[in-house]
């Protein structure tokens, strides 16, 4: 009788060990897939950082601008600009260096630092 019950106790004993290591190593395995998938997607962070340099530069170089920019500054803009490979940036930045009259500009600037401020925030 003792002996029975020392067999059925081991036995539920390596039952419960071999249940444990199962969860730890389904654990184990989905846990290293989701640091693969974040060692993979750099390109996320490098694009928020050239949001982040385009959008310091833009606010240092055009809205604190005590005069007109100047021809090397807006090459400089144009091409951190085309560098994001974002459309819906390039055509907000489009129409405000295509705008006419300063209201335009000025929404136009509303609409720039909000779209760059959505993609920062993603």
């Amino acid at each position: 009788m003792i002996e029975e019950n020392n067999k059925r106790f081991y036995f539920i004993l390596v039952g419960v060990l071999i249940a444990g290591n199962i969860f730890f190593g389904l654990n184990y395995y989905n846990t290293l897939q989701e640091l693969q998938t974040v060692k993979n997607s750099p390109a996320g962070t490098d694009v928020n950082g050239k949001i982040l340099d385009f959008t310091a530069m833009f606010v240092k170089e055009v809205l604190q601008a005590e005069g007109e920019v100047d021809f090397e500054t807006r090459l400089r803009l144009e091409n951190a600009v085309r560098d994001l490979k974002d459309a819906e940036i390039m055509a907000e930045w489009q129409k405000f260096v295509a705008s006419q009259t300063e209201k335009e500009a000025q929404d136009s600037v509303k609409r720039l630092l909000g779209i760059l401020v959505e993609k920062i925030q993603k």
